[in-house]
């Protein structure tokens, strides 16, 4: 068989090896709604988003919504310690903010994060079993934590939700292959 034959051969097979890993590959989608709270003094909550292994210990930090400038009430990361979860597991051992994972407070609405399994967030994650962790913590507010287990390169479509009580709305997780 000539060179120009094993070459016409070679590019297509390689085209589908390549499309087959790129079909295999997973995403995490995380909806996060903030509801809208009627009260005299209402403060935007700070929001940690991150992924626990089964023992609680953190395996990635997704999202850290914090006030990130000084203001009339002191520094933005005094109050970080407020998400108590979170701040325990992780918060405290980190040098803020995180290029990536940092952002500011956000309106109440719902608010979507979208990670492939490359992101820096998840390229280390194994397949295994974990737990999507969100906290939301607010200035003259409530505290609140919902937790939603899935799996991870399991190869198949998940999609699980939970609605909060308090200062968190409707949480949806999706991973697709």
């Amino acid at each position: 068989m000539g060179s120009s034959m094993k070459l016409k051969t070679v590019i297509p097979t390689m085209m589908l090896a390549m499309c087959c890993f790129a079909a295999q590959a997973e995403t995490l989608s995380v909806d996060i709604e903030l509801p809208r709270i009627d009260v005299a003094e209402y403060h935007r909550p700070y929001v940690a988003i991150w992924i626990a292994n089964q023992d609680r210990t953190v395996a990635a930090n997704l999202n850290v919504w914090y006030q990130q400038e000084d203001g009339p009430e002191g520094e933005g990361e005094t109050w970080l310690k407020d998400m108590r979860q979170w701040w325990r597991r992780s918060g405290r051992s980190l040098e803020l903010p995180i290029d990536g994972v940092s952002g500011a407070t956000k309106v109440p609405g719902t608010h979507t994060l979208v990670f492939s399994e490359t992101s820096d967030q998840l390229s280390s994650l194994v397949a295994g079993e974990y737990v999507l962790c969100v906290e939301a913590a607010r200035e003259v507010g409530g505290r609140e934590i919902l937790r939603l287990p899935f799996k991870w390169k399991s190869g198949q479509a998940q999609t699980t939700s939970v609605t909060g009580e308090t200062e968190l709305g409707e949480i949806t997780l999706k991973i697709e292959s």
